[in-house]
């Protein structure tokens, strides 16, 4: 289940992304630097999910018991 948020995360930081580029090619600027912070936090927690310790073992691993 939790390697189905994490995907879903990823997905949704590449559409904000996406959607951020277009909406500064249309001049919007408010609302496109809004949504790259958003897609940077996201893709930040999925950094911290998925980057090994030193230990060799993943947040993603610990929550699954592994």
């Amino acid at each position: 289940m939790l390697d189905t948020a994490l995907s879903l995360l990823m997905l949704a930081s590449i559409a904000l992304l996406v959607g951020a580029a277009f909406l500064w090619r249309r001049g919007e600027r408010q609302r496109p630097v809004l949504m790259l912070v958003l897609a940077a936090i996201m893709l930040g927690n999925l950094v911290i999910w998925t980057l090994p310790t030193q230990q060799g073992g993943t947040l993603v691993q610990a929550a699954a018991g592994k």
